[in-house]
C-alpha cells in the first residue's frame, strides 16, 4: 500500500467514526417503551473496529513519515512540521493584518484609529507562507504517491 492510499484510508475512517457517533449519539436515549433506530451495541462494535483499525493507520503512516526521507536532511516528518508551521505562520500574520486595519468612522467625533504595523509587509509576508506552504504541500503530496506504507513495530 502506497503511503497516500494509507492517508486516503484514515480520512475516511476518521469520516467514519464521526458518523457512527452521531448515529450512536441519536440512537442512546429514547422515549421509555421505543425502542432505538439502531441497535446501539452493534453501532459501538463497529466504532470500535474503525478506531483499531484508525490506531494501526496512524502507526503505520507515522512510522512510515520518520524514516522516509524528504531532501537533504529532512525526513517526511520534518516537511509536515514545517508545512503546519507554515500554514500557521499565514493564518497568524492574516490575522494581524486583519486587525490593524481601521474600520470606517461614522462621524468627526469618533475617535480615529491607525495601525501600529505595516499591514502591506504583514500581507505580504502572509502571501509568502501561504505560497510555501502550497509548494511544500504539493511536494508532499508527490511523495505520498510514491512512497511504499512501512508496517509499524508492535
Amino acid at each position: 500500500m502506497k503511503l497516500a492510499e494509507a492517508l486516503a484510508e484514515r480520512a475516511a475512517a476518521q469520516t467514519r467514526l464521526a458518523e457512527l457517533q452521531g448515529r450512536l449519539e441519536a440512537s442512546v436515549l429514547v422515549q421509555e417503551g421505543d425502542e432505538p433506530a439502531e441497535d446501539p451495541a452493534a453501532l459501538l462494535a463497529e466504532a470500535d473496529r474503525v478506531l483499531e483499525r484508525l490506531e494501526h493507520l496512524v502507526r503505520a503512516i507515522n512510522a512510515t513519515n520518520a524514516v522516509t526521507p524528504f531532501d537533504a536532511g529532512r525526513t517526511v516528518t520534518d516537511a509536515i512540521a514545517a508545512r503546519d508551521t507554515l500554514a500557521r505562520r499565514q493564518r497568524f500574520l492574516a490575522a494581524v493584518a486583519g486587525a490593524a486595519v481601521p474600520s470606517s468612522r461614522f462621524g468627526r467625533a469618533e475617535i480615529k484609529f491607525v495601525p501600529t504595523v505595516d499591514v502591506r509587509s504583514l500581507r505580504a509576508a502572509a502571501d509568502d507562507a501561504a505560497r510555501a506552504f502550497r509548494e511544500l504541500d504539493t511536494r508532499l503530496q508527490g511523495l505520498n504517491w510514491t512512497t511504499d506504507l512501512v508496517e509499524p513495530q508492535s
